[in-house]
C-alpha cells in the first residue's frame, strides 16, 4: 500500500493525492505526485484498487456479484508523508476526494498528526481528473519553487473551478454503494432514460434525464462546451474500459472547444468504476486559472 512515485529533488513541497483523482502514472510521476491507493473488496479479495484486473472487475459488476471499496488506511498515508519528507520535503498538500465519497481524507489527517512536518490535508469536495488536474497545477507550482500557501490557493482554484459531468447506464451501482446523493431524485426513471450526473456540494447530483444513450452522451458534450465558453480549459474525457465513444467524445470537444488547452483521455479509477458501473463515462472542464 501507499504512494507510487518518486519525489523530486529540491522541491520544497510534495503533491500527495488518492487514486480517485484518474491520474496517469506517467504524469504522476513526471510532476512527482505520490498517489495513495484506496481499496477494493471483490470475488473475495482485498487490495490497492491499483491492482485489480478493470476487465475482471468490470465482469462482476456485470455479474450482479457484490464489489466495496473502502479508503486508504492512515498507515499507508503515515509511510507516503514519511517517504517525502526522507526526500527533503519542509511541507506536504494532501489533495483528496470529497469526504462526502470517501473518509480518504480522515484518514490523511489521522496519518498527518504523526509527521513532523506541516502536512495540509485538502478535501476538494470533488473527484476524478477535477481532482487530478488540481495536483497537477499545485505540483507544477512547487516544482517551481512556490511555498506551500501558494500551493494550495493553486489547487484550490483548480478544482474549485472545475466541473464535473458523468453519464451512467443505470443508478443501481450509486445506489448500491451508497453514493448516490441527491441524484436518488432520478431513481425509478424508465430503463431508456439515460441520466447526466455531476459532482455538487461534495456528492453526485443530478443534471438532466435524456432519452437513449446517444442522446444523453451529446448532450454531455453539450454541457462540457457551455462550461468552456471562451475560458482556456484543460479537458479529461474518462471511461472505464475502451470503446469508441470516448473517442468520439474527445473528437467532439477538440473540434467545439475554442481555446482548449489539453485534453487527455484517462480510464476511470477502478474504485469509481465500482460506483458508476460498466459502460460510464466521465467529461471534466477544468478552466486554466
Amino acid at each position: 500500500m501507499g504512494g507510487r512515485s518518486r519525489y523530486p529533488a529540491g522541491v520544497p513541497v510534495t503533491v500527495i493525492t488518492d487514486s480517485t483523482a484518474c491520474l496517469p502514472e506517467q504524469l504522476a510521476a513526471q510532476w512527482g505526485i505520490s498517489v495513495v491507493q484506496l481499496s477494493i473488496r471483490a470475488n473475495g479479495r482485498v487490495d490497492d484498487e491499483i491492482r485489480f484486473d478493470r476487465a475482471e472487475l468490470v465482469d462482476t459488476l456485470r455479474a450482479g456479484k457484490p464489489v466495496t471499496t473502502s479508503p486508504p488506511d492512515p498507515g499507508a498515508f503515515f509511510w507516503t508523508f514519511q517517504d517525502a519528507v526522507s526526500a527533503g520535503a519542509d511541507a506536504i498538500v494532501s489533495l483528496h476526494i470529497s469526504r462526502r465519497l470517501s473518509a480518504t481524507a480522515d484518514a490523511a489527517r489521522e496519518a498527518a498528526q504523526q509527521v513532523r512536518v506541516p502536512v495540509y490535508v485538502v478535501d476538494s469536495a470533488t473527484t476524478s481528473m477535477s481532482l487530478g488536474f488540481a495536483a497537477l497545477s499545485a505540483a507544477r507550482a512547487a516544482a517551481a519553487g512556490a511555498g506551500a500557501q501558494r500551493v494550495l490557493d493553486v489547487a484550490h482554484r483548480r478544482y474549485r473551478s472545475s466541473r464535473e459531468f458523468m453519464y451512467v447506464d443505470t443508478l443501481e451501482h450509486l445506489r448500491r454503494g451508497g453514493r448516490i446523493g441527491a441524484a436518488a431524485a432520478l431513481l425509478g426513471s424508465a430503463f431508456s432514460i439515460k441520466p447526466l450526473l455531476t459532482v455538487k456540494d461534495g456528492e453526485v447530483a443530478p443534471l438532466a434525464r435524456v432519452s437513449g444513450a446517444r442522446r444523453a452522451m451529446s448532450k454531455m458534450v453539450d454541457l462540457a462546451v457551455a462550461e468552456a465558453g471562451e475560458r482556456p480549459v484543460d479537458v479529461a474525457v474518462a471511461s472505464v474500459t475502451p470503446s469508441d465513444r470516448e473517442m468520439t467524445l474527445v473528437s467532439q470537444l477538440r473540434g467545439r472547444i475554442p481555446k482548449l488547452n489539453d485534453i487527455v483521455l484517462v480510464h476511470a479509477s477502478t474504485v469509481i468504476t465500482a460506483h458508476v458501473g460498466p459502460g460510464a463515462l466521465g467529461i471534466t472542464v477544468a478552466p486554466i486559472p
